[in-house]
């Protein structure tokens, strides 16, 4: 009983923020109702409060306001950083940390024959040294790389993007397979206004 009580009392907030979407995207209440399939009236209805919708219309006024906030949603194309440095799997390790320093980054994706195959990272190569400290001058980016970071289409929506770098330090941008971009958790904070 205690669930179903919490969950009419999430439709219910849900509800009242219908107004709030609708004017954030700039709609009338008629052009929202033509966008959910729905009538002018019933928009009006629930915004005042005075009946409460079937859940196949409600759902039908959420779906219509979630489409407006992927179109009005940061892109992927918008925050990513165009230039990408690259290891090779076979690359030797010493070098590849001579680029990152002389580049001024703390992680590299791995390529072996064009494809993104891992991610090299500052703490990924710091704990394969304490591990293995005679072995720093021999070994290969193979040897150290951790699993590939994942890779989104540039039309990929900030909330997707978020969740993401919740879980990895990077995500890659590719458009027909070809890797077109990165972002960091620190590209995602600079554009937070």
């Amino acid at each position: 009983m205690n669930n179903l009580r919490l969950m009419l009392e999430m439709v219910s907030h849900l509800l009242e923020d219908i107004q709030k979407l609708r004017i954030k995207f700039h709609l009338n209440q008629k052009e929202l109702a033509q966008k959910a399939g729905v009538s002018q009236s019933l928009i009006a209805k629930i915004e005042a409060n005075k009946i409460d919708p079937s859940f196949t219309k409600a759902n039908q006024i959420f779906q219509a306001l979630d489409q407006l906030r992927e179109k009005e949603e940061v892109k992927a194309k918008e925050l990513m950083k165009t230039k990408v440095c690259f290891a090779q799997y076979n690359g030797p390790l010493k070098d590849i940390i001579k680029a990152m320093k002389i580049k001024g980054i703390s992680q590299m994706p791995v390529l072996h024959k064009g494809r993104v195959i891992g991610i090299l990272s500052e703490s990924t190569i710091l704990n394969k040294i304490a591990e293995h400290p005679e072995k720093v001058h021999t070994f290969k980016a193979e040897e150290v790389m951790e699993e590939a970071p994942p890779i989104v289409s540039s039309n990929t929506g900030l909330r997707t993007l978020l969740e993401l770098l919740r879980e990895h330090s990077i995500v890659l941008v590719a458009e027909k397979g070809d890797i077109k971009g990165i972002i960091s958790k620190s590209d995602l904070l600079e554009k937070i206004e």
